[in-house]
């Protein structure tokens, strides 16, 4: 199968990770170009230093390059705004063209791999939601594949030197973006997400707690899902992990929890605590949160790529 060229919009760290993730793989896709906007960028720089064409002119920039033409995939990985203005411009310019948006944005449907990729191939812009997104949705989808899930909160801890200006810039769209995930591909009946930013010096690894209301169920049968979901998002984020048991608490009829959007809840109160660690590959090891995004937007571009190269 030919590979699938493929341009990135956005030469900060994650765009500047995906790329390298891109040229270290010898899956489906082929860097075209890198895009940015500041002509003094590392992430512009280390592409030129690799052989990859640039522009520093943005979306225009790129639409006006010969190499446009070869263009199949992009991916944005700029700001939730930007990516409005982007896959206009895009769109208009090849309509064809396939987005994979690491943004909040949220135009095209929400995509995690593990959980519901399979169901979007053939949608022209995906979002990849955000990393608390794709650290803790499969656990809630897993949990759901199992019981009826009444309410799934989740808190995402990312050291401070791994939020950029973007990161920075999308904090509302982050907990708005990543609450609405929760419902629709995690499958709960109300989502709420919470970020936090550590300062802590070393920094810290992303951690993600899960707490998860559902209706009770076996708890061998839910801890099994959710070891089995971590597992299968580990094949494409090796830094992913469970950092202790799954726990579960019985909340009895007699004494209910008061959930805002809710109401009153009684049945099992499943809690989960994940660790991402990143590969490294161009961000620290500490970055588990920009890694993992890079990650999903990679196995969501091969998987895209595929089907445009005619493989099931």
């Amino acid at each position: 199968m030919s590979k699938k060229r493929v341009a990135i919009i956005g030469s900060g760290n994650i765009g500047t990770d995906l790329m390298i993730k891109i040229l270290r793989s010898s899956g489906a896709l082929e860097m075209g170009v890198m895009v940015g906007i500041d002509p003094n960028s590392d992430g512009l720089a280390r592409a030129q230093r690799l052989g990859v064409a640039t522009t520093h002119q943005g979306v225009e920039g790129l639409i006006a390059m010969p190499e446009f033409a070869s263009i199949d995939i992009v991916f944005d990985a700029t700001s939730a705004g930007a990516h409005v203005h982007n896959d206009r411009l895009l769109r208009a310019a090849k309509p064809q063209i396939r987005l994979v948006d690491l943004t909040p944005a949220a135009i095209g449907p929400y995509c995690v791999p593990v959980v519901n990729l399979e169901s979007h191939l053939d949608k022209g812009n995906v979002n990849m939601v955000t990393c608390g997104g794709q650290a803790t949705i499969p656990v809630v989808a897993a949990v759901s594949r199992v019981a009826k899930v009444h309410y799934a909160e989740i808190v995402a801890s990312i050291a401070s030197l791994s939020a950029g200006p973007g990161t920075r810039a999308n904090i509302d769209e982050f907990t708005e973006t990543t609450s609405r995930a929760l419902e629709t591909v995690g499958g709960a009946a109300k989502g709420k997400a919470i970020i936090v930013l550590n300062p802590a010096e070393p920094p810290l690894m992303m951690r993600d707690t899960v707490y998860v209301l559902s209706e009770r169920a076996d708890q061998g049968q839910l801890a099994a899902a959710i070891e089995e979901m971590v597992a299968a998002v580990r094949v494409w984020v090796p830094g992913y992990r469970l950092k202790q048991q799954v726990q579960f608490d019985e909340i009895p009829d007699n004494a209910p929890l008061t959930i805002p959007g809710v109401g009153r809840f009684s049945g099992l109160k499943t809690s989960v605590f994940l660790e991402v660690e990143g590969a490294a590959h161009y961000l620290p090891a500490y970055a588990g949160n920009l890694d993992i995004m890079t990650s999903a937007a990679l196995a969501t571009g091969e998987r895209i790529a595929q089907v445009l190269g005619g493989l099931a």
